[in-house]
């Protein structure tokens, strides 16, 4: 499964001086990826996946934000690479490594 959509990057403030910086994947998909992959989910929920912002792909790990949709985690280094911060808008592209 691979899904390709824009989003805002946005931070979570882990713990003091410690922040994250995601992109939310879209709703609807996010509810198929639960379905596709029910059993085969690694820790905190955690899906593999391929992802690709500009010229940058990395692998790494989608995560469910509760009944909402999957975050996507972003790098330092991703960011830098794409010249991106909080609040701008980024193409994503997320290809799914679990999913049967």
């Amino acid at each position: 499964m691979i899904v390709a959509f824009e989003a805002e990057l946005w931070e979570w403030d882990a713990r003091r001086g410690d922040s994250w910086v995601f992109v939310s994947l879209p709703v609807e998909p996010s509810e198929e990826i639960r379905e596709l992959t029910a059993g085969t989910r690694r820790g905190f929920g955690s899906v593999r996946v391929r992802a690709r912002i500009g010229t940058t792909a990395w692998r790494t790990s989608i995560f469910p934000s509760g009944d909402g949709p999957y975050v996507l985690p972003l790098k330092r280094a991703v960011r830098t690479a794409q010249g991106l911060g909080v609040g701008d808008t980024a193409a994503v592209t997320v290809e799914l490594l679990d999913a049967p």
